[in-house]
């Protein structure tokens, strides 16, 4: 009769910056491309989250963190007032910027 080797790997949840050097090169090469696809969102009991992906090595089963930049300002955005002043027309500006004295109003007319 063999012995069963024990192969339930430990399981952390840790931060990107906490890994060492080494490991954080591992993670960057297993995503070349970023982590966007392979990020999830978790959720803690006390309603706050944080977005994560896995990372496994032989003895470990890492789910680590990454910082998210997230736009919660895209609403205010919707709502700014861009244009405070008021929007002028080509004409009006023609009419501040043309001359003081006789004026030449007349459009240059092109014959196809």
């Amino acid at each position: 009769m063999t012995a069963k080797r024990n192969t339930t790997k430990k399981h952390i949840v840790t931060s990107f910056h906490n890994l060492a050097p080494e490991l954080q090169d591992a993670v960057k090469a297993k995503y070349p491309l970023g982590f966007t696809e392979a990020m999830m969102r978790v959720d803690k009991p006390n309603g706050d989250f944080f977005y994560a992906v896995p990372f496994d090595t032989d003895e470990v089963a890492y789910l680590v963190k990454i910082d998210v930049k997230i736009d919660d300002n895209a609403q205010d955005d919707d709502e700014k007032d861009y244009y405070d002043d008021e929007i002028k027309g080509a004409d009006e500006i023609q009419d501040e910027g043309g001359s003081e004295s006789g004026s030449d109003d007349r459009d240059d007319d092109i014959d196809i």
